[in-house]
């Protein structure tokens, strides 16, 4: 390893695309490669009305150059976005997307639950899952503060009763949401998907969906328990820097600011495993809330 170059870690290592997102998926992919990341997270669909969506839809020429961006550079699809689990979403609309995130040999696809019925939604996730499947897919479900889903224990029900499908653990939603470290830990290790870092104080300074679209820091510039967060899930657990900020985007280019990325990360994920060598594996597992819990 050369000095300054990423180091290399036993789990997968990927930039998710809202921390980019105004770069086209083709060149998200080259960017990601180029700081050092072993996967994109690809914002497929949009996950808000006001939002354009790339065109990625099966058959375009869009999805065929990120495709073979991926291809000539090694870089994976850990995840793709958004189904939208509202009162009046149409789950048959949502093939298409599932198409899409096919054709890009996807791990995961990540579903925003927004319907106050939570058993209404429980069964649409059901259904989603048992869509996902056959294209090898599977379906996770995300909490937030400002969605109807907003605890990691309606999370977990709803992804228990799903029969295959998954937790998405956000940092900056843990923390917003008051979610204890020893709450991660005691979740059924199977119902968990992947983990997105970022950082932020521990008290939002504001709108909390505008923090989580714009505001965010990257890992290890802000206050959040991220090494305990790390302890709190398997070893092998995927991460995936999700951290937008409209601040820094003003003074790096995408490529300085993915390359800051993977840097930040680098060095958090130092911190977790010299605390995992000096306390063991098992160390910090369950000990205790972060400041929110």
């Amino acid at each position: 390893m050369t000095p300054g170059s990423p180091m290399r870690w036993d789990r997968v290592l990927a930039l998710d695309h809202l921390t980019l997102l105004d770069v086209a998926p083709p060149d998200f992919v080259a960017l990601a490669a180029g700081a050092g990341f072993d996967a994109v997270g690809l914002r497929i669909a949009p996950a808000t009305a006001a939002e354009s969506p790339w065109p990625m839809a099966p058959g375009s020429r869009m999805l065929a150059e990120t495709v073979r961006r991926c291809r000539d550079s090694g870089v994976t699809v850990l995840d793709t976005e958004t189904i939208l689990l509202t009162a009046e979403a149409d789950l048959a609309a949502c093939e298409p997307v599932l198409e899409t995130a096919a054709s890009l040999n996807a791990r995961y696809i990540n579903a925003i639950g927004d319907d106050p019925d939570l058993h209404r939604l429980s069964d649409r996730f059901a259904r989603l899952v048992a869509m996902a499947a056959p294209y090898g897919i599977r379906a996770v479900i995300e909490f937030m503060a400002y969605k109807t889903v907003r605890t990691l224990d309606d999370a977990a029900a709803i992804a228990a009763r799903s029969d295959g499908g998954g937790v998405l653990l956000d940092a900056l939603h843990i923390q917003r949401c008051g979610v204890a470290i020893g709450q991660i830990a005691r979740v059924d290790r199977r119902l968990l998907g992947y983990l997105q870092l970022c950082d932020a104080p521990l008290e939002p300074a504001g709108d909390a969906a505008a923090e989580a679209r714009t505001g965010r820091l990257l890992p290890g510039d802000g206050s959040l328990p991220l090494t305990g967060l790390l302890f709190a899930v398997p070893a092998a657990t995927p991460v995936a820097v999700e951290a937008p900020s409209l601040s820094q985007r003003r003074e790096l280019t995408p490529s300085q600011f993915a390359a800051r990325a993977r840097r930040s990360l680098d060095r958090v994920l130092a911190r977790w495993r010299e605390g995992r060598a000096g306390r063991g594996e098992q160390a910090g597992r369950g000990e205790g809330p972060n400041v929110a819990g």
